[in-house]
């Protein structure tokens, strides 16, 4: 089994993962991986429940369309986080409920929309940064998101949801999982008197996990 084989059928894995769980809806959302002459991506509106390996979409870091089936129109942003930063092995993109509903609030901070409630927040996700709205697929997003993803591991786009990038797949599919799950807790927890980690407990956890988001 070539590398290309393996990355689309690990893909259509994880599309079917995130799908059966309620973590992406319909046809929303849309994952990528890197190869070696450039990225493999889920194609246009495909429900990530129904992935077929022959269908994912490779492009070259020119945006050229290799083979497969046309790339998900929010191709660029994943190119652009891509060349951003080498590091970055995959992204995930979901419209994952609890997450976008933190992006449609109004006064979040835009430097971190979620808090510190748990450890793992902290060691899988970091700071989540907010980008201002876009149109799904403007080109405006992909520089946007490039110009913050070099510094965090996952950003929120306003109304819209979160993108997570990780070193793998697994990686960031187990971080957005993350995500998600501490917009729940910010939920539940509403209007509670609510316990977030300090700062020297977060500062404790990057050095004890030195691989943690900043």
């Amino acid at each position: 089994m070539t590398a290309h084989t393996a990355a689309r059928e690990q893909l259509c894995r994880v599309g079917a993962s995130l799908f059966s769980r309620g973590l992406t809806a319909g046809s929303s959302g849309n994952l990528s991986v890197r190869v070696d002459d450039g990225f493999l991506v889920t194609p246009t509106n495909s429900c990530l429940g129904e992935l077929e390996p022959a269908r994912i979409a490779q492009l070259g870091f020119d945006g050229r369309l290799m083979c497969g089936a046309a790339p998900s129109k929010e191709w660029f942003f994943h190119r652009a986080c891509y060349e951003a930063r080498e590091s970055i092995g995959a992204i995930v993109h979901l419209h994952s409920t609890h997450a976008a509903a933190v992006s449609c609030l109004a006064n979040l901070d835009h430097t971190d929309c979620l808090p510190p409630l748990t450890a793992y927040k902290v060691m899988r996700v970091g700071r989540l940064p907010l980008i201002p709205y876009f149109r799904p697929g403007d080109p405006s997003l992909g520089p946007a998101v490039a110009q913050l993803i070099r510094g965090h591991s996952a950003v929120l786009l306003a109304n819209h949801g979160p993108v997570v990038v990780g070193r793998s797949l697994e990686a960031a599919r187990d971080a957005a999982e993350e995500l998600e799950e501490s917009a729940k807790l910010f939920f539940l927890l509403e209007g509670r008197q609510t316990r977030t980690l300090t700062q020297e407990q977060v500062s404790d956890l990057q050095r004890h996990f030195p691989g943690a988001p900043s």
